[in-house]
């Protein structure tokens, strides 16, 4: 450090342009020739009309700074000591006030050389242990350390109330090439609000909420607030070790998706959001009751509008400020994890909104996102993509996936539009779009990173699950990546979704057009790991409400309603519902309502409701009906043909287990005598019938057992005679 500033470094401080502001600010020693150093302090307190400097231990001797310019740049000399220790500064203000603080610029910086370079690389998976905002004690004093990529930016300071959101007090280090700027601010705590103030290379002044930052202000408010993940205490070590060592392509999955803000409401406040605790004592105990596996949240990471239902994220380290603090979201996860839930988050990695102070032009400069539109936009949304392609923004969100898994324990992932990412032409015209270097459509840069991806969470959390929400033939999507494929743990199975819901939506008189929709989905059923989603999409804009989308009068639509949950039931795949449908729910979803539980007051809701919970218990306690739900060996046809009376039916079966035997009626005509092929002779029972009184139905079919017959049907060298209700399932298994 030179002893007399020149005017060129002199205006890169006071208007906090200089890009190493420690190397002229804080505490220097100077070489001099009688060889005793001069040790000088130099301090930029705008406004402040004078700075005294002392040491802890020694109060009384105060050392007054001289002001070198009038923007509040201070300098002089204190006696030599070793070793060095933190200083205090006495800043008086017009007025009188005056406060006693440590000097931010008198600590080094905290990020090594690896980490800088592991970055570059896009390989530091524990980035945000160290990007962000942390509570550090350093030399015995305690503050926040703040770092953030802005490569492009001429400035960067850290701002808040803690600095009066002036720009000029807190400029941050950069750290030679690598893009990134950092400093440790003393004398902040927990709690405080903040954000970065970026100079763009135009000049412009950006204020940004932290990419890293742990929480974040409830909006509208948009400020980043210093947080502490470290402390909590978690319970679920038993659940951990469960997990790791399941198959879960063996093992029954029945996800309950939940957009927590509109599952219940608290009428006591505005917004009536439920917390994390409130969601502890009521949701929990729902779910247990119904029999469902894990529940998928949405929603859960920060974002700024409620009408984009969580899918436009702006912090994506910080835990949705609506329902509570970080901790209490552990709390929540702990707990569901106590009582056997896992818990699935939405995550989206594909696009992001462009919001002032979120992650879009974060430097004035292309950063996250393409600087070319036909690369780094979603017209059809309104958003950006991330450039895949560009190491540290691979890295951001590689990170961001372990982190959800390292901090909160996450059970898994389900990737928001993977086929938006895996097609560069993804609903865009020719012209609209840039082909690989291959000439293709497929977008490389994205399928390396999603590869990485599902490599990196598997290796790190075994048994872990990353799903995929994948609506195109994009082959091996869920087939391990050292086997060529994508890596993903499951995929939706959209096809089987469509094409279900299109043939039970028709009159039945029709279906018998439509059989091809009912047999179709097990060509491919087994091509990759699927989950069989209905999902909130399906139950909004104008697409009715899942009992609604029913044929028929209300009796007709209950029928109906019945026959597709006992059909997803017995399907092969893995289940996913969205909340409200389990109880036949009549309005479409609305997020800023809760779901009509009222409705549970009616008896024929409650039936439905029962229902649900029956075939949840079938699916979870039969291995037929779950271990080989990946394998076509856990399925047999037993009725393919029978399309002029829109019945079908077919055996779910598992070795060391009687088959069950599967039969749908899809007409309101009941079959008196309806012949039914089986594998073996004996007595079957009926383990489910969804025509059950209990369930709403009629009770058409009475008896509940039936004796097979030596005579060929469908191939079977056995048959049984049974009652098909109308608008029905009946599930059968041998006895014995």
């Amino acid at each position: 450090m030179k002893g007399k500033l020149t005017k060129a470094e002199i205006g890169a401080l006071v208007s906090a342009t200089h890009h190493e502001p420690r190397s002229l600010l804080g505490y220097h020693e100077l070489e001099r020739a009688e060889g005793t150093p001069l040790c000088l302090v130099r301090v930029l307190e705008p406004d402040a009309e004078s700075v005294e400097v002392f040491w802890e231990d020694q109060p009384d001797a105060k050392h007054a700074l001289k002001r070198v310019h009038d923007a509040g740049l201070f300098e002089g000399s204190i006696p030599h000591r070793r070793p060095i220790v933190p200083y205090r500064l006495r800043v008086k203000f017009q007025g009188g006030h005056e406060t006693i603080q440590h000097d931010a610029y008198f600590f080094s910086h905290e990020l090594s050389d690896f980490d800088l370079h592991l970055f570059g690389e896009g390989r530091h998976y524990g980035l945000y242990q160290k990007f962000g905002a942390h509570l550090r004690v350093r030399e015995g004093v305690a503050g926040v350390h703040f770092a953030v990529w802005a490569p492009n930016a001429k400035r960067v300071s850290v701002v808040g109330d803690f600095n009066h959101w002036d720009g000029r007090k807190h400029a941050m280090q950069a750290r030679g090439s690598s893009g990134v700027w950092e400093l440790f601010v003393p004398g902040i705590g927990e709690g405080a609000c903040y954000k970065y103030e970026i100079r763009t290379q135009r000049g412009g002044l950006l204020l940004k909420s932290d990419p890293y930052g742990f929480r974040m202000q409830m909006r509208p408010e948009t400020a980043s607030v210093v947080a502490s993940l470290d402390g909590y205490e978690w319970h679920d070590a038993e659940w951990l070790e469960k997990r790791a060592r399941t198959d879960w392509r063996r093992a029954p999955i029945n996800i309950y998706e939940v957009h927590l803000s509109s599952w219940r409401h608290a009428w006591d406040r505005q917004p009536p959001f439920y917390t994390w605790a409130e969601a502890a004592e009521t949701l929990i105990p729902y779910v247990l009751d119904m029999g469902y596996t894990h529940i998928e949240l949405m929603g859960v990471a920060e974002y700024p509008f409620d009408g984009s239902w969580g899918y436009q994220v702006v912090g994506y380290f910080a835990p949705t400020s609506r329902y509570g603090s970080p901790k209490d979201f552990m709390t929540f996860v702990d707990k569901c994890h106590q009582a056997g839930i896992g818990i699935i988050l939405d995550w989206v990695p594909a696009h992001f909104p462009k919001d002032a102070h979120g992650l879009a032009e974060f430097d004035g400069s292309a950063l996250y996102e393409h600087e070319d539109k036909r690369l780094g936009e979603h017209m059809d949304w309104g958003t950006k993509i991330f450039n895949f392609g560009r190491h540290e923004v691979k890295n951001f969100l590689v990170a961001n996936a372990l982190f959800w898994m390292d901090r909160f324990h996450i059970d898994g992932l389900r990737v928001d539009a993977v086929a938006s990412m895996l097609y560069l032409d993804y609903s865009r015209k020719a012209g609209e779009w840039v082909p690989n270097k291959y000439g293709g459509r497929e977008n490389l840069d994205a399928l390396e990173f999603l590869r990485e991806f599902n490599t990196v969470a598997h290796a790190n959390h075994p048994g872990v699950l990353t799903i995929a929400e994948e609506s195109t033939a994009f082959p091996g999507v869920s087939r391990p990546v050292h086997l060529g494929g994508v890596g993903f743990s499951f995929k939706w199975n959209m096809g089987w979704m469509n094409d279900t819901l299109s043939y039970y939506e028709k009159d039945p008189v029709y279906r018998r057009h439509d059989h091809n929709k009912i047999t179709f989905s097990f060509m491919y059923a087994w091509t990759e790991n699927f989950i069989l989603p209905i999902s909130h999409d399906e139950v909004v804009h104008g697409k009715r409400s899942l009992i609604d989308k029913m044929p028929g009068d209300e009796w007709q639509k209950r029928g109906n309603y019945r026959l597709f949950m006992a059909y997803m039931a017995a399907h092969p795949g893995k289940k996913l519902m969205f909340m409200g449908s389990e109880f036949a729910q009549w309005h479409e979803w609305r997020e800023q309502e809760q779901l009509d539980w009222p409705l549970l007051e009616n008896p024929d809701h409650r039936a439905l409701q029962g229902l649900n919970r029956e075939l949840a218990r079938l699916y979870r306690d039969l291995p037929q009906f779950h271990a080989s739900d990946c394998d076509a060996g856990g399925f047999r046809w037993n009725d393919l043909h029978s399309s002029a009376e829109s019945v079908f039916g077919f055996l779910r079966q598992e070795q060391g287990y009687p088959p069950i035997v599967c039969v749908f009626n899809a007409t309101p005509v009941p079959r008196e005598d309806w012949w039914v092929g089986v594998p073996d002779a004996g007595r079957y029972s009926v383990i489910f019938d969804s025509d059950h009184p209990g369930f709403g139905g009629a009770g058409f079919a009475a008896t509940g057992q039936y004796d097979a017959f030596e005579h060929t049907v469908h191939g079977y060298p056995f048959a049984i005679r049974i009652r098909l209700p109308p608008l029905a399932a009946v599930f059968l298994r041998r006895e014995g």
